[in-house]
């Protein structure tokens, strides 16, 4: 299996790119995005992009892949609501069209959030947004387009967030962790259930089209 990873440089990317590299089934891993990884591994190549909503100069470097793991996101902090959405739909679907052109048979697994707004209606605007991209996605007659729905996510191999506040939060609650994620298990999963759950999902699908915690810790350990 030949793997596309968005977002490689940010926590739950950092995740996948571990699974991918560990798990025997995948074969070869293509990290899309704006800055380097800064890895080296056999199974490991890198495609650097400036703009990752112009797909112009791309071409075939983004063909002959079976599965792409969109892990890229960005805070609501700070942006209005057209800044969010430039990046969160914007970058999203530039890649998804492109993929299925490339691609028609790829599985493709986007990395949302809890409390995305499937309705399009609600009053949170990040949650709007959101929805309205996971609607979109699931319309895309890809093989398969799985949503993840990740409340709280716990580090295990020493990812770090890009985002200076969620960095501070989670060395502030370091030790906790753990016991929050043993204590809240429906709404709270890790960085290597992620990257082995899109794996799974990639491989052999699931029936269920948008899983949160609870579900992608079951699919991990089964």
């Amino acid at each position: 299996m030949k793997v596309i990873i968005y977002g490689a440089t940010g926590m739950i990317g950092q995740g996948a790119i571990r699974a991918c590299l560990n798990d025997a089934d995948v074969t070869e891993v293509l990290c899309v995005g704006r800055t380097a990884t800064g890895l080296s591994h056999p199974k490991l190549k890198e495609l650097l992009m400036p703009d990752l909503a112009d797909y112009r100069s791309a071409g075939a470097a983004l063909a002959g892949y079976d599965a792409c793991f969109f892990c890229l996101g960005t805070t609501v902090a700070g942006k209005t609501e057209a800044e969010y959405r430039r990046v969160t739909q914007g970058f999203t679907m530039a890649a998804a069209e492109t993929l299925l052109r490339l691609n028609p048979q790829m599985t493709f697994v986007y990395v949302s959030a809890e409390g995305a707004d499937s309705t399009e209606k609600g009053p949170v605007m990040w949650a709007r947004v959101r929805g309205e991209l996971e609607n979109a996605l699931l319309r895309m007659p890809f093989k398969g387009v799985y949503i993840l729905r990740p409340a709280f996510i716990q580090p295990m191999d020493g990812e770090q967030s890009k985002t200076p506040a969620y960095r501070m939060m989670y060395n502030a609650f370091k030790p906790l962790l753990g016991t929050i994620k043993k204590l809240f298990p429906s709404y709270a999963t890790d960085t290597r259930v992620l990257g082995r759950a899109m794996i799974v999902l990639a491989g052999r699908g699931c029936e269920n089209k948008v899983l949160k915690s609870k579900d992608l810790n079951n699919l991990a350990r089964n």
